[in-house]
Order: structure tokens, then sequence, then C-alpha cells
């Protein structure tokens, strides 16, 4: 990669890793879901207009929609509400690389390796240890809803490997349609009309910038440079700086909120990103029948890498990206995922 698409690359992870202190300085100024409704409108308008018709089908942006928009959104949001702390939240949420192998194992029959599966033993054993640090320090129900969240994110990134969007950016926008009303509808039923009228009739400017970070530069900027970054690059490439985005949230939580960080939750740290790497940057074989479109590329996982932003690849915070799918074929073919494909997919915020 060149220099300047290497600095690129870093800063998109940056912005993702940063987006966890900007999602905690939000829920000072929103409740919850509320705050994750919001983001998904100003995420859609007005670039809904811009991107052009949607690229696949209703059935596929309406189940990404509803697994990444209000449940895992829904769920991370509401886990942050409680307690749980931005930068060990960025670090939970990559897990969902392990939770989209698994999954894509069962829906789409990718067997993982040997590598793959040590990798994702690893990876769970540093949720073991997030957990027990989490216990002794903090509320284990927002880590409980961090770990659910990352699960969502699995399904919808089985979901859009499934759909193998071409153009990241356009599902993206079409997605963040999807959340909107239901998510309304849930901070009505659960938050109640008060908390969230107290919130507009208090908005100030850091309430206007947060909305505008969260949709606009996570995932309008965020979506929009990964996916050029997909077309130019083979996605074993451009996927693992992904791994840099728990490092830039938890820095910057330390940094910007003052956040400890324990030594158990360095051995956490350690253990989840080396185990999430493992998994999602191990080649994996993938035995496909059928027609035309059935393989998509990504660094092991689904052809999107959620956040990565998503596949079994690297998970980024609050987002997940959708890889082009590789020219199919008839019959069966085995295929080494992240080595045959130039625009997989790689793990969102």
């Amino acid at each position: 990669m060149r220099p300047a698409h290497i600095a690129l690359a870093a800063l998109v992870a940056a912005v993702w890793g940063v987006n966890f202190v900007v999602i905690e300085i939000g829920l000072d100024h929103f409740p919850p879901l509320l705050f994750s409704a919001l983001r998904f409108l100003v995420a859609a308008l007005p670039a809904v207009f811009l991107v052009g018709r949607p690229t696949v089908a209703w059935k596929w942006i309406v189940g990404v929609g509803l697994a990444l928009g209000v449940a895992k959104f829904g769920l991370l949001f509401t886990g942050m509400d409680i307690g749980a702390p931005a930068g060990l939240s960025s670090l939970i949420l990559q897990i969902q690389a392990v939770f989209t192998a698994l999954f894509a194992f069962v829906a789409l029959g990718e067997r993982p390796g040997k590598v793959k599966t040590a990798g994702m033993a690893v990876a769970l054993a540093g949720i073991g240890v997030a957990a027990v640090d989490e216990g002794a320090t903090g509320p284990l129900a927002g880590f409980a809803l961090c770990v659910a969240a990352a699960a969502c994110w699995g399904v919808s990134n089985v979901l859009t490997r499934k759909a193998s969007p071409p153009d990241a950016l356009n599902f993206m926008v079409w997605v963040s349609t999807v959340p909107v009303l239901p998510l309304l509808a849930l901070s009505l039923l659960l938050e109640g009309p008060e908390r969230g009228l107290e919130a507009v009739r208090g908005l100030d400017w850091t309430g206007v910038g947060v909305v505008v970070y969260v949709a606009w530069i996570v995932t309008v900027f965020g979506f929009g440079a990964w996916g050029w970054l997909l077309r130019r690059y083979p996605a074993s490439s451009v996927a693992p700086f992904s791994l840099l985005v728990p490092v830039f949230g938890m820095s910057s939580a330390a940094l910007f909120l003052d956040e400890g960080i324990s030594p158990l939750r360095w051995c956490a740290a350690a253990l989840l990103v080396g185990g999430v790497a493992l998994t999602s940057l191990s080649p994996g074989r993938r035995t496909t029948a059928g027609p035309a479109g059935a393989v998509a590329a990504g660094v092991g996982g689904p052809g999107v890498v959620a956040a990565g932003v998503g596949s079994a690849g690297l998970a980024a915070p609050g987002v997940a990206t959708p890889g082009p799918v590789g020219p199919g074929e008839s019959g069966v073919r085995e295929e080494r995922l992240g080595e045959a494909h130039p625009g997989g997919a790689p793990t969102r915020p």
C-alpha cells in the first residue's frame, strides 16, 4: 500500500476507535435508544438521495438493519449507558469475529481450520479475563450487553455475506434507513417521551457534534474510505488495520475520559486482539456449491467485514463493512479466504 493509503487506513481505525469516547459523551446528552436512532437518521439523510438505488434485495437491507442497527447498536449504547466503559467496550466488540465464524459455520457451512479454532479459543479466553476484571471493578450487566451486541454484529455479518453488496457505502446508507423507526418506537416505550423531549430541549452544540461525528464521520466517511481502500487493495492488506480500533479506543478513553487500564485489562486486550488476529487473518477453506456469486472474499469471514467493520474478519466500532463478491463459479470449489479476491471484507463502530 502507498504511504498515503496506509495513513488513510490508520485514520479510519482511529475514527472508529475514538467513536467509543464520542458515544460516551453523547450518552450524557441523549438516552441510548434515542441516540442510536438519531445516529442512523442523520447517517441516512441526505446521503440516501446521493448514493443511488439499493444494489441488493430489500430483505437483506431490512435484515441487516434490524440485526446491526436495532439489536447491535441498541444493546451497545444501552450497555455503555449503564456502565460499560468506552475503552473496554471497544475491546469487547472484537469478539464479533468469533461469533461471525461460529454463525458462518452453522449458516454457511464454513469450517474453521485449526489455526482459526485456536484463535477463537484465545479470544474467548480474553473475554473471560475481561469479565473477571469488569466483575471486580464495574457492572457485569453492561459487559453482558456489549457481548450480546457483538453476537448481533456477527449475525449481521453473516446476513451481509449472503447479501454480497457490491457497494459498501450504498449498502450502509440504505441499511441506516431501517433502524430509525424501530429505535424511536423502542425509545418511546422503554425510555419514555419525557427523556426524549428533555434531550431535545437541552440540545447544545456538543450534542449536535456527537451526532454528526457518529453519523457522518464514522459511517459515511469511515465506510466510504474503507470501501475505497478495499477496491484498490487485497482485503488481507487492509483488514489488519481494523485491529487498531481497540488500541485507539482504549487509549483515547484513557486520555479523554481518564479511564484506568488495569493489568488484567491489558492481559485481556492481548488475548482478545491476538485471538481475533488468528481468527480473522488465518486463511480458511470454504467449500461452495451452486450458482455464481456464492463466494465472497473476506479476511476470515462473511463477505463483509463489518468493521471492518465484519466477516469473521476484523471488527470496527459501531460499524459493518461489506466487501465485493468475487466472480462465481458453478459446481463445487474450495477457496482460501483473504487470498483469492481483492475486495473482501474486514470486521463495525
